[in-house]
């Protein structure tokens, strides 16, 4: 049985409907390859702030070939109060027919969906009692943004990465 992700709601960042970007091969063909990652966190509790710095890497999924499916696996260093280190984290995204995509998690549970092709995308992915809302937005070919607003009874903070296709000048 297929994992369902929560319908997003998508937004053009033109103004007007129809006018997004030109994503011919849809969301996941825009987001196939490498991607400098850039996140600020800002923890609003503990008033801590601090950032993630690494590479993000979309590729086909070898066991799903021709599928349309791309593994996500992002690996950097997290740099939080007192805490430096390393940090990844892995997603898949299921290209849909209507150029969509269903992020999931790695053993298949629904994150969110994802849709670019209007220019920005909204979506919730409620976990428990938490609140996980996201806005992802196409700045161009080589740059989208993610902003997470999270909270929930432990939790209240926020996170804005910018994605820069790798080789690409910053």
């Amino acid at each position: 049985m297929a994992a369902y992700a929560p319908e997003a709601v998508c937004l053009t960042t033109a103004g007007a409907p129809g006018e997004g970007p030109s994503l011919p091969r849809g969301t996941v063909g825009y987001l196939a390859g490498d991607w400098d990652v850039v996140r600020e966190i800002a923890d609003h509790r503990s008033g801590q702030a601090g950032e993630f710095r690494g590479r993000a890497s979309f590729r086909s999924a070898p066991d799903r070939a021709g599928s349309g499916d791309l593994d996500f696996a992002e690996h950097g260093e997290l740099r939080f109060g007192g805490h430096r280190g390393p940090a990844s984290r892995s997603l898949r995204y299921h290209g849909r027919a209507d150029g969509g995509a269903d992020v999931r998690f790695t053993d298949g549970s629904a994150f969110f969906r994802l849709d670019l092709r209007s220019g920005s995308c909204r979506a919730v992915h409620p976990c428990r009692a938490d609140r996980y809302a996201v806005t992802v937005t196409w700045l161009s070919p080589d740059c989208f943004t993610e902003i997470w607003r999270v909270t929930g009874p432990e939790k209240d903070y926020d996170m804005t990465t910018v994605y820069t296709r790798a080789g690409c000048e910053k």
